[in-house]
C-alpha cells in the first residue's frame, strides 16, 4: 500500500525532443526514449521492456517519415512523461495525415506497397505497449500516443 501511494504521488518527469524526419534519426529517437527511462535507478526497466518501447517508438517515427512526409523531410516531435512507473510517449508529425484511422490500424494494411512496407507498424506498437491512441486529420498530421507501465 505504501509503495502505491508513493507511485501515485511521484513527481512527474518529462522530455520533449524535436528532430528532422530523416531515417537516420529513427535510432536517435530509440536511444533517447531508452535514456529517459533508464535515468532512474528505482525504475529499473527490464531489457525486454526497453526493447519493446524502443521498437514501438521506432515504428511510430518510421510511420512519420515514410507515410506522413513521404520521405520528403519535415519535423517530428517526441514528448514523454514518466509518472511513477507509467510511461507516456507521443510521436507527432505535421504530414499528410490518415484518412481512415480504423483501416490504418488493420494488420497488413499499407499505403506504401511500392516500398514493400509490411503494414504491421501499428500492430507492433499495440503488441509492445499497453495502450496506443492515434489522432489524425488529413493534411494536418498525426499524433500517436503510447502508454506502458514499467515493472509489472
Amino acid at each position: 500500500m505504501e509503495q502505491r501511494k508513493q507511485e501515485e504521488y511521484a513527481e512527474e518527469n518529462w522530455m520533449q525532443i524535436t528532430f528532422a524526419a530523416k531515417s537516420e534519426n529513427e535510432g536517435f529517437a530509440r536511444v533517447s526514449v531508452a535514456s529517459f527511462l533508464t535515468q532512474l535507478s528505482s525504475l529499473d526497466p527490464t531489457i525486454e521492456e526497453l526493447a519493446d518501447i524502443k521498437t514501438a517508438v521506432s515504428e511510430a517515427v518510421t510511420n512519420c517519415i515514410i507515410h506522413g512526409y513521404n520521405q520528403r523531410g519535415g519535423t517530428i516531435w517526441m514528448a514523454g512523461t514518466l509518472t511513477g512507473r507509467k510511461l507516456r510517449v507521443s510521436i507527432t508529425d505535421e504530414g499528410r495525415g490518415i484518412k481512415d484511422i480504423k483501416q490504418a490500424l488493420e494488420p497488413l494494411f499499407t499505403t506504401r506497397p511500392d516500398l514493400e512496407r509490411s503494414g504491421m507498424g501499428f500492430s507492433f506498437m499495440e503488441a509492445f505497449m499497453d495502450q496506443v491512441e492515434v489522432v489524425s486529420a488529413p493534411g494536418k498530421g498525426t499524433s500517436v500516443t503510447m502508454k506502458k507501465k514499467i515493472g509489472r
